[in-house]
């Protein structure tokens, strides 16, 4: 089985797939678009590396400018010769900066030839399997034996070659696909068969053995000897660049492996990233969505893609929202806060864009009430809405950040910065709203910019009040002396409430503050020691890693 992404250069007969549809099989994470003037209809008929010592015909070519920097005049020049050999379009490597340059971007625009930058976690190498990849996908046959996608074709094959049974599995050890065998099957793959799954109790002592750090981490066959009933097996992660997608599984069925059985899976494993990719990317345009809109809000990516994509308007009101979900959103829920917020947005006449993001989602909202003021307004509301479906899926620590509302969609990178300053103002231990803009919050958020200036002094110098206050407390042994001043401070000195906060008793209060102004040498009475203290206090508290 190979793998043959080779596109004859300079045939008219052949006609590629487009821009669009190539982008969408080899799915998010290895190019990001910076600008596609031309649209995403342009056909690819072929890729080829730049070689300014041996010039090639360059017609519907995705030329790859290996060793040439975005932001050099070099690479202006690079793009004008592509628009006149009627290229499809140039990727570009990060560069030194990691940002398109102007010059770069507006030469691309005027000439009409789209520009792509390749991630920095794909190397020029995984590039091109990937791009061979995705030209196979898009209607280049792979393997005359097996559809594209026909995952179960595969492992049948697969089978056949080595004689014994297989699953593909992804990485949650979930059954993507199996053979069909005339054999007796063990009962380990029985159960994983019939469940659609490996047992749990077999991955959690995979788990726990290691064996999933030691597959993931692996280029090769993993060889598991056979140990009682569960006969012999051959295991290799399946890769797409940088990405894993799952793994093929070999086992034993009525006699040994043959000897060639691990060359058959290494080839399997390269196929299989293909087929894989294709099974991934069902939902191609929904994908490209949230690429596009990922490398917008990340100020990386054009306007006009994201508008060519959705219908949202370039100009015009939208703005970005940060949401973190409560404790309980892991796993599987991950994925049914994302439809969460989709569904809440289209009930409230939006049309949103949700973008994954470590720990939570942005969410992308455009076409707002043409009044600013009013387009402010409808965004509060969509934010307590959202924020009170959250919370009920979630848990009660879900919190939005309300990004500022910009009036076009080139300035959501603003939008989307002032709704992560919101939310983390939001995640501060004092705070109690769940949902707010940076207006609102913006006290917390100068006094976090300012911590962060600091934080290279969160362990106070050793002969201030706190630091004693620290050493003392940490003398015996869970003390409760800095407890006992940050609550002080935090109420102002009000004795009353302060005690009620500490749960303890007034008196019990005022002796526990005579002690440790005693003891560490603070007065109280002057705002410059208590400013001293309030700050000390804040940073030790980053440090602990108790806000957010």
């Amino acid at each position: 089985m190979v793998l043959n992404g080779i596109v004859e250069q300079g045939d008219a007969a052949v006609s590629g797939p487009t821009l669009e549809r190539l982008l969408s099989v080899m799915g998010a994470g290895a190019l990001e678009p910076c600008t596609t003037q031309r649209g995403l209809e342009a056909v690819v008929e072929g890729v080829m590396m730049l070689d300014p010592l041996e010039p090639g015909l360059l017609r519907g070519q995705l030329l790859l400018a290996v060793g040439i920097d975005p932001g050099s005049a070099a690479a202006v020049d690079v793009v004008l010769d592509a628009a006149g050999s009627a290229a499809t379009a140039v990727v570009f490597g990060q560069g030194r900066s990691g940002r398109p340059a102007d010059a770069l971007r507006a030469a691309a625009e005027d000439a009409g030839v789209a520009v792509l930058f390749r991630t920095a976690w794909c190397g020029w190498t995984e590039l091109v399997g990937m791009l061979r990849a995705g030209l196979v996908l898009s209607g280049i046959p792979a393997d005359p034996a097996v559809t594209p996608g026909d995952l179960n074709g595969l492992a049948d094959a697969v089978a056949l070659l080595v004689g014994g049974a297989v699953t593909i599995e992804d990485v949650e050890s979930r059954v993507l696909a199996y053979s069909s065998t005339k054999e007796d099957v063990d009962e380990l793959r029985r159960l994983t068969i019939l469940g659609r799954r490996v047992p749990e109790w077999r991955v959690a002592a995979m788990r726990e053995a290691g064996f999933f750090r030691a597959l993931w981490g692996s280029g090769d066959v993993i060889h598991r000897p056979a140990h009682g009933e569960n006969p012999e097996r051959l295991v290799m992660a399946v890769r797409a660049g940088g990405e894993i997608l799952g793994s093929i599984w070999v086992a034993a069925a009525g006699g040994d492996l043959p000897s060639h059985a691990c060359d058959t899976l290494r080839s399997a494993a390269r196929v299989a990233a293909a087929h894989l990719l294709h099974h991934r990317s069902h939902r191609p345009h929904a994908r490209l969505v949230e690429d596009a809109a990922r490398a917008l809000l990340d100020g990386r990516g054009p306007a006009g893609t994201l508008t060519e994509l959705t219908g949202i308007p370039a100009r015009g009101h939208c703005a970005a929202l940060a949401v973190r979900p409560g404790a309980s959103c892991k796993g599987e829920g991950t994925r049914r806060l994302h439809a969460l917020l989709a569904v809440c947005c289209g009930a409230n006449d939006l049309t949103p864009v949700v973008v994954p993001v470590d720990q939570g989602a942005l969410v992308l909202v455009g076409a707002l009430h043409q009044d600013q003021q009013r387009a402010a307004e409808q965004l509060a509301r969509l934010g307590r809405s959202l924020v009170v479906q959250v919370a009920d899926a979630s848990g009660p620590e879900a919190r939005i950040g309300l990004g500022t509302v910009v009036e076009t969609l080139a300035d959501l990178p603003a939008s989307r910065r002032s709704a992560d300053l919101a939310l983390r103002a939001l995640l501060s231990p004092a705070e109690r709203r769940t949902v707010a803009c940076a207006r609102e919050v913006a006290e917390t958020i100068a006094l976090n910019r300012m911590l962060e200036a600091l934080t290279e002094l969160a362990a106070p110098a050793p002969e201030t009040p706190v630091a004693r206050l620290v050493a003392l407390d940490a003398a015996q042994g869970g003390g409760t002396m800095v407890q006992t001043l940050r609550a002080y401070l935090d109420h102002f000195g009000h004795v009353p409430d302060t005690a009620r906060a500490l749960g303890v008793h007034a008196n019990s209060l005022r002796h526990r503050i005579g002690r440790l102004t005693e003891l560490s040498g603070l007065d109280l009475r002057s705002p410059d020691a208590r400013l001293l203290a309030q700050l000390q206090l804040r940073l030790l508290e980053r440090g602990g890693g108790r806000e957010a």
